[in-house]
């Protein structure tokens, strides 16, 4: 008997959540990013010279936004409406920490990435710069695995951070803005 009651105040408290959601005109982020994106979507990921590895991380991560957050097609770029073109700008790796040995305990990494974005609802440029920091054991180096690690993660922020702005955009477009 116990167990129907929770089951059936569980499904109330999901109804009334839905209804206020409803009811308040929440619509979900890939709602507006239609109004920036089309469909069917090509990936072009210009390869740094810099840091080569990443290109195949910055494009499966893109592929995988264009399917998963807003239900785009990754088409070729010839049946493509809409073109992102994504590409890595340099990392700064700064100290922030030192222990009493003078050896670096923590550093600040800040992650530039450059996204263009063509299709029939517009184009747009934008820059992002996403920082990571990480702590690095007493007495050790950054080494290259600890440097690539803290590169993606500020890559990953910085691809949520053009998510965020092109769902931002939708929402204007659809109020009628720019």
């Amino acid at each position: 008997m116990k167990k129907t009651f929770l089951t059936r105040r569980s499904f109330l408290g999901l109804l009334v959540t839905l209804l206020l959601l409803v009811g308040c005109g929440y619509k979900p982020s890939s709602q507006y990013m239609r109004n920036v994106f089309d469909n069917d979507v090509f990936v072009d990921v210009i390869v740094s010279h810099v840091e080569p590895e990443n290109a195949v991380y910055i494009k499966d991560a893109l592929h995988s936004m264009v399917i998963n957050r807003f239900g785009g097609r990754i088409v070729p770029r010839a049946q493509a409406k809409t073109i992102i073109t994504a590409s890595y700008d340099g990392t700064n790796f700064r100290p922030i920490s030192y222990d009493s040995n003078g050896y670096i305990t923590r550093y600040r990494a800040t992650v530039r990435m450059k996204f263009d974005i063509k299709s029939s609802k517009g184009k747009f440029h934008r820059n992002i710069s996403s920082v990571v920091e990480e702590n690095i054991g007493a007495s050790s180096t950054l080494s290259s695995s600890l440097r690539i690690e803290a590169i993606r993660v500020g890559m990953a922020r910085a691809l949520d951070q053009f998510l965020a702005y092109a769902a931002a955009k939708g929402a204007l477009k659809e109020k009628g803005g720019k």
